[in-house]
């Protein structure tokens, strides 16, 4: 009841939000001119031509580009950060995994804030097991039946299940842990107060400043607390950390591989407008779009280029190309023409430029590959049959994404 209900309500923005837009294009032959902004040119001018050029001038001005235009900069300052195992089944999943949900509390010694990390790990893997990590949509007990889950929301048990191939990735070798992405900011335009954001002075979404970060940005820095743990615990090989993100999660998972280099592969899942689709050829959902419904994901800035891409002094293969030269992935589904497939994959395909400085093999042509046909290079890319969802084809190529280059 409770997943028709959110679904009416964003039925209803959507429909609203759409009035005061432009036609939503889904045809090819309407996709509008366009300039990419270049890779590999400085701000200076200079070509970018190796790698340690990329690693020291050009990619530390897109990452400000992209702070700054789009995700919003992620404050500095100290916070505390504790650590409390609260219940541990080392029998779990009919003995194939030892189940671990631990609660992270955030303070800045007047403000707490936590949030429920719940990890199984497989218990067929001697020393350290390399994981899986992202979030989910609707608490940590939708994602299985286990009855050994602690609720972190008010969603039936189980109800997600389908898009969380937990037996899969533990028989494969793989531990999964995964967190409720409103423990770090609740997903709506009032809830500043309830995220994450006073523990750094933010008293409500009016007083931010249009290159401050709001939600996209904590539920990045969210992950990356994630990634603080996982290097203390010894059942988990840090080294061989897969991010993966589906949709609104897809486009987090990106900004926060992009930030921090320690997640060892970066999948983004539908990601759409914002995440890995081309923003210049408004196929779909377009700036306009997803400013004006979800105010509160970018920074305020993002919001000048609403209905107006065409002035966009980046775009998304710029924001792909900083996970270079980790292995990423890419994932469409053909029925999801509001995320653009198109534009996901020639956004992936143009990042490649990138790879190539390493001697690595990205996409190595703008023509999309066919439905159900994986391309596994540095730079890996699907589109299934289907709609905007995560299915066990997905779960499948990815694990053998992270085989190839983790094992």
């Amino acid at each position: 009841m409770r997943k028709v209900f959110l679904g009416l309500i964003l039925f209803a923005i959507l429909l609203s939000v759409r009035a005061q837009q432009k036609p939503v294009i889904y045809d090819e032959m309407q996709v509008p001119q366009f300039t990419l902004p270049p890779l590999l040119i400085s701000e200076s001018g200079k070509k970018i031509t190796t790698a340690k050029e990329w690693e020291k001038v050009r990619r530390l001005e897109l990452l400000n580009t992209f702070a700054t235009q789009m995700f919003g900069q992620t404050p500095e300052g100290a916070i505390k950060t504790s650590y409390e195992v609260l219940k541990t089944h080392p029998q779990s999943l009919g003995g194939k995994a030892t189940c671990k949900q631990v609660k992270v509390t955030f303070s800045n010694g007047a403000i707490e804030r936590s949030m429920l990390m719940l990890i199984y790990l497989p218990n067929q893997v001697k020393g350290k097991a390399p994981l899986f990590l992202g979030y989910n949509f609707s608490g940590n007990q939708t994602i299985a039946d286990d009855e050994d889950i602690i609720p972190s929301s008010e969603a039936e048990r189980g109800s997600s299940k389908s898009r969380w191939a937990v037996e899969k990735l533990i028989s494969s070798g793989y531990g999964l842990c995964t967190i409720w992405y409103y423990d770090i900011f609740p997903d709506a335009e009032d809830k500043h107060v309830e995220s994450i954001l006073p523990l750094f002075g933010y008293q409500s979404g009016n007083d931010i400043a249009a290159s401050s970060w709001q939600a996209m940005g904590a539920w990045a820095w969210g992950l990356s607390r994630v990634m603080d743990y996982i290097e203390t615990d010894n059942a988990i090989d840090e080294s061989k950390v897969v991010l993966m993100g589906h949709s609104r999660n897809g486009k987090a998972a990106l900004w926060a591989g992009a930030q921090d280099e320690r997640f060892a592969v970066v999948i983004s899942n539908n990601s759409g407008c914002g995440g890995a689709a081309l923003s210049k050829r408004t196929f779909g959902e377009t700036v306009g779009v997803i400013t004006t419904a979800f105010p509160h994901w970018f920074c305020k800035a993002f919001g000048q280029y609403a209905n107006n891409e065409e002035k966009l002094p980046f775009d998304q293969h710029q924001f792909l190309a900083l996970m270079a030269p980790r292995p990423l992935y890419v994932a469409s589904a053909e029925e999801d023409q509001w995320a653009d497939p198109k534009g996901e994959y020639l956004s992936a395909c143009y990042a490649g430029e990138v790879y190539e400085l390493y001697g690595m093999k990205g996409l190595e042509k703008p023509d999309m590959p066919g439905i159900n046909k994986p391309v596994m290079n540095r730079i890996g890319y699907h589109i299934r049959s289907g709609v905007h969802d995560v299915t066990d084809f997905d779960w499948d190529n990815y694990i053998r994404f992270a085989d190839k280059w983790l094992k």
